[in-house]
């Protein structure tokens, strides 16, 4: 039993020490050895590129305000086309935030507030037909809009008519059963298609603002914002529901009427936001 021990630390001790030589002569001749891209393509573009710049900027001062202009157009802060469009997707969001929580509020409420006496049930119903249609309607209506009319007087378009339906919103009260339901269903559907389209568009827009190198910080950043603006609509609505709630009987916009009307105004200012200068669009879309 010892010998066997015995040649087995031996056997286990030459392995070692032959793993640490071949270990040190392959880390030698890694570090002896130089890195190599296998990019010779792409090095022959760049020589031929770095050529053809010197030959066109002849004068130094033209070469660093080229250099100067192609950082510039690699920071996505500073690329306004890009921050205009999440700027409009932020007040889209928002505006749709708020729009989710007014809506079950709103349709849950008792008919002396203004409300609907909706059951869970039934806003859940609603909710459920408006999710199919929204799939349906992205799925086989939507692209076909948007390669007519393009993304910005698609958005247009839609934020028009959403402002004119919401204001259809509080007569909806004075309908019996089942006409309400019906009602409240087609507002619905068409209320959240329309917003689906405007993020949809807003998206396209941003995707176009930059390379394709940049997407994935772009579309990071718009997330962000996006979701900053998101946390305060529940809480904004929530303030103003309760505050609508106790004037029922004033003469100016009275009761829930405010609150599709300040929906709207939201609606107004990304209206305007799509028009120049504040919206600044691609040059694929600059004849939109």
């Amino acid at each position: 039993m010892g010998n066997r021990s015995h040649c087995r630390t031996n056997d286990w001790r030459i392995s070692c020490t032959a793993y640490r030589k071949i270990s040190k002569v392959i880390s030698r001749r890694l570090i002896i050895r130089k890195e190599t891209l296998h990019n010779h393509n792409t090095d022959k573009k760049e020589d031929q590129a770095s050529e053809s710049l010197t030959v066109i900027f002849s004068n130094s001062e033209e070469i660093v305000e080229h250099n100067i202009t192609s950082t510039t157009k690699n920071n996505v802060l500073k690329n306004w086309p890009l921050m205009s469009s999440i700027i409009l997707f932020c007040i889209v969001s928002f505006d749709d935030m708020a729009y989710s929580e007014i809506f079950s509020l709103w349709a849950e409420s008792d008919r002396k507030y203004g409300g609907l006496s909706f059951s869970s049930e039934d806003v859940g119903q609603v909710l459920a037909i408006t999710g199919v249609s929204i799939l349906v309607y992205q799925t086989f209506i939507f692209p076909r809009i948007n390669r007519v009319l393009g993304p910005i007087n698609t958005s247009r378009v839609a934020i028009s008519l959403s402002v004119v339906l919401l204001f259809t919103y509080a007569p909806i009260t004075h309908l019996s059963r089942p006409w309400s339901s019906i009602a409240v269903n087609i507002a619905s559907i068409l209320k959240n298609n329309f917003l689906i389209t405007i993020v949809t568009s807003s998206f396209i827009l941003q995707n176009n603002s930059v390379t394709q190198g940049q997407r994935a910080t772009a579309n990071g950043l718009g997330t962000t914002l996006m979701s900053f603006c998101k946390t305060f609509a529940p809480a904004g609505a929530g303030i103003v529901f309760s505050w609508a709630q106790k004037r029922q009987h004033v003469f100016f916009f009275p009761g829930d009427q405010m609150l599709f009307f300040l929906l709207a105004i939201v609606e107004l200012v990304g209206l305007v936001w799509t028009f120049k200068p504040f919206l600044v669009v691609p040059d694929q879309f600059s004849s939109n």
